[in-house]
């Protein structure tokens, strides 16, 4: 099923599980999917996807859209935050991923996705990105593992990584990370310890061996939110790679629908090589990131925070995680 509908056979059983079996048209819930999938993976018009199914354009058009309310409904409990115990194992993951004790208390990774779109005529400018291509913005929190675990998706392209960030549910609610854990970003984002406590690497240029081997640490560990973005963009590369050719209001839910599907595979062993893909896009997964932009009003600085942690990463128990 890999070729066309980008799915395991075990991924698409547990996804008609999770949506419900039960018919409520003709031609039954697995067909509708498919012809989802299908648009999902090819990336082509409502039209080519009814000539290959031989189904007429308004009933595909119908299933397609039917298909994504239901995967989209999936949210809550595909993408959500981890347990007590989740968090210990994540923090425990995120130690090794670093080589470092210090980041054992990590509660995710944390970065921006630009997912190329067809902007409205009215307000073209507000999607255009400093990469100067238009374009709706994903924010990621992800484990150890590249599961999603918090996303916010819909801010135009012209919004800076932390403006996304502070007016995101994840910073304005404050229920994530709990108390005593921390995300974990690149420079896009200030360092914060209030409202949410987020450690980014110190910038150029370093003062002392402390903040370097700091900042190696912490990379080898945040990288792999960028791994979740190759996967995710390997997977469905026309969604990713070229521009979406629907109404800008249907985009955030298509997304979403990329990451519940994305989380399902990842829970069925269903990972796709982002180095051995055939078409060579791995390098597409991160994003490179402007100046930093100051820290909104109303926060504290993770900087003593930080420091903190670079000691630790230094510190002489920790060798036993290199």
């Amino acid at each position: 099923m890999h070729a066309d509908f980008r799915l395991s056979r075990a991924s698409f059983n547990a996804l008609m599980d999770a949506i419900g079996r039960e018919a409520d048209h003709g031609w039954g819930p697995e067909i509708a999917c498919l012809f989802f999938l299908f648009w999902l993976a090819s990336g082509t018009s409502y039209r080519v996807v009814s000539r290959a199914f031989d189904m007429p354009r308004t009933s595909v058009h119908r299933a397609i859209h039917t298909t994504s309310s239901k995967v989209a409904s999936l949210f809550a409990q595909t993408v959500h935050h981890p347990s007590e115990q989740e968090l210990v194992n994540m923090g425990a993951g995120f130690a090794r991923l670093a080589g470092s004790a210090a980041f054992s208390r990590v509660a995710g990774s944390i970065d921006g996705c630009h997912v190329r779109v067809k902007p409205p005529a009215r307000d073209a400018d507000c999607y255009l990105n400093r990469k100067l291509f238009y374009s709706v913005q994903l924010q990621a929190v992800v484990d150890h593992t590249a599961k999603f675990v918090d996303v916010c998706v819909g801010y135009t392209g012209s919004v800076h990584d932390s403006r996304v960030l502070k007016n995101s549910p994840l910073y304005l609610e404050r229920k994530y990370p709990p108390p005593g854990y921390f995300l974990i970003g690149d420079g896009g984002y200030p360092c914060l310890y209030y409202p949410i406590t987020l450690m980014t690497p110190y910038r150029q240029p370093l003062r002392n061996q402390l903040q370097a081997a700091y900042n190696s640490r912490l990379t080898k560990a945040r990288v792999v939110v960028e791994r979740a973005f190759g996967i995710l963009k390997t997977r469905w590369r026309a969604i990713f790679l070229k521009a979406l050719e629907v109404d800008i209001r249907y985009v955030p839910e298509v997304i979403l629908c990329c990451t519940i599907l994305h989380n399902i595979c990842l829970s069925q062993g269903d990972v796709l090589d982002v180095l051995d893909d055939e078409d060579g896009i791995a390098g597409a997964a991160g994003e490179e990131h402007p100046e930093r932009e100051a820290a909104p009003p109303g926060t504290v600085s993770g900087a003593q925070e930080r420091d903190r942690l670079a000691g630790l990463c230094c510190a002489p128990q920790d060798h036993d995680y290199i």
